[in-house]
């Protein structure tokens, strides 16, 4: 059956499934609307169940083979040719992404988009630069190889569909793996783009599938099918512990990344200017980014200079279309989700936490949520250590080195870490001290493809980025060969 597309912003998406290099549709469908307005209905897409499932899990066994036997420069060229067409096609996906999921447009435009198309790049060049590793050791020649492991599950979230999805299979497919990609129900169509996009470069059938649908019905089942061989998820820790049941029953290595409630420390010799609108711009995407620096910590003898620039740059913020270039701050994905950020910033008011700032909708008919700063009761209060996702930061102010090391660590996640300091000495000591992935010094969101990427404690299990990804969707092997028996 042929696909049957939609119209939206002036491109034809298809709402169907995509399996085995076909498009597929569902008995039962789900509804997306688009976050800028709610009343805006964009397409009724297709609602995967487990038979969507076997039939994707079992289009990715089919053509598995045939891929993994490729060497990795072969590969790369179909790699390659993906991420070309995405440079070629920013301005489209761009505006898919931007009514489907909210991220400002000019942002997409400019950087977002470009990184899916770095993503492929960058990950069949490794590919094809892996050096083994080769040694001699008890009269024998030595060395590994990496082996495409098999089909690999791959589910992304709500919050940077397009960029999650082409950072988890890129080095899937530049593995040998092939893929089965159930993007988030809330903004599925830059996944269906990508689709058209993976044909037109030449993937082989059943390579790449994507099954959308709800993550109880299909997602579980994608899971829990024994012939898939890696799963890789981003998303809540409830969710990942299901997914880390059916991965333990089926022995299947699983990395996933479930969020953060990462602090943005301030020293007093900070460069308090830079400090202020970094921690401003943590309102960027609404709050809805793991890596924000959610918990601001900031010396006392500076807090009162601290939140003037603080004030001055979130005033600054413009809250509205997504689409406009002068709005900075966009709205919130969905309905629920606005409802469960109200709840945080309610719940804190009954617990007697102090709001600083905005603490409300910005329009009662709309998805927008103020720029809300809140000083917390104390640092067990649930604001400081639940993950909100939405425009909310925490407002802490610390004596010394040892008690900011203390409260930035005083939570269950481990994800990421924001330091300002003028003293070298004091950024080593600080940047180890503080138990999390990653650790950004006087910057913040500078991200190099090859370097480990992942949390600490309920913010996740595993690696992703560089040869940490490509070592996890490969089965490695020892090969040693007695020395002089073989001319």
């Amino acid at each position: 059956m042929p696909s049957t597309r939609v119209e939206i912003s002036d491109t034809a998406v298809s709402p169907d499934h995509f399996i085995g290099g076909k498009r597929v549709s569902s008995p039962a469908t789900f509804e997306v609307r688009s976050p800028l307005d709610w009343d805006w209905h964009l397409a009724d897409v297709a609602r995967g169940d487990p038979l969507t499932a076997d039939q994707a899990v079992s289009a990715a066994v089919d053509a598995f083979p045939g891929w993994a036997s490729l060497t990795s420069k072969q590969r790369a060229e179909p790699l390659h040719r993906l991420a070309d067409l995405i440079d070629a096609n920013v301005g489209m996906l761009a505006r898919i992404e931007c009514v489907d999921m909210a991220m400002l447009l000019e942002s997409l435009e400019a950087r977002v988009i470009h990184r899916g198309a770095e993503n492929f790049r960058n990950y069949a060049d490794l590919a094809v630069s892996y050096q083994s590793r080769h040694w001699s050791s008890k009269g024998t020649d030595n060395h590994v190889e990496r082996m495409p492991a098999g089909p690999a599950v791959v589910i992304t979230p709500w919050n940077a569909p397009w960029l999650l999805s082409t950072w988890k299979l890129a080095p899937a497919l530049a593995a040998g793996n092939t893929v089965i990609l159930k993007p988030a129900e809330w903004a599925p169509l830059s996944a269906s783009l990508l689709a058209d996009l993976a044909t037109e470069a030449g993937l082989p059938p059943g390579v790449l599938n994507i099954v959308q649908g709800i993550g109880e019905e299909v997602g579980a089942a994608l899971v829990s099918d024994r012939r898939v061989r890696r799963i890789s998820f981003t998303g809540s820790p409830e969710t990942a512990r299901h997914i880390g049941v059916a991965a333990g029953r089926n022995i299947v290595p699983f990395t996933a990344e479930l969020g953060g409630k990462g602090p943005l420390v301030v020293f007093a010799d900070s460069d308090l200017a830079a400090a202020a609108m970094k921690a401003a711009g943590q309102y960027d995407d609404s709050g809805q980014t793991c890596l924000a620096g959610t918990r601001l910590l900031v010396e006392e003898s500076v807090s009162t200079e601290f939140l003037e620039l603080f004030y001055e740059h979130t005033n600054a913020h413009v809250l509205g279309d997504s689409r406009d270039p002068r709005t900075t701050v966009s709205p919130l994905i969905h309905p629920d989700h606005l409802a469960r950020v109200e709840g945080f910033v309610e719940r804190a008011r009954r617990h007697g936490d102090r709001v600083l700032r905005g603490g409300e909708r910005w329009k009662q008919d709309g998805l927008w949520y103020e720029p809300t700063l809140i000083e917390p009761l104390g640092n067990d209060s649930e604001i400081v250590q639940r993950e909100v996702f939405g425009p909310v930061l925490t407002y802490q102010t610390f004596a010394d080195e040892k008690e900011a090391v203390a409260l930035a660590n005083s939570t269950s996640y481990g994800l990421s870490g924001i330091v300002y300091t003028g003293s070298e000495e004091r950024a080593e000591r600080v940047a180890r001290g503080i138990r999390a992935g990653t650790i950004w010094v006087n910057t913040y969101l500078v991200r190099d493809l090859t370097a480990p990427f992942g949390g600490i404690g309920i913010s996740g299990i595993g690696r992703e980025g560089g040869d940490y990804a490509l070592d996890f969707h490969s089965d490695l092997k020892t090969i040693q060969i007695s020395q002089g028996t073989v001319s």
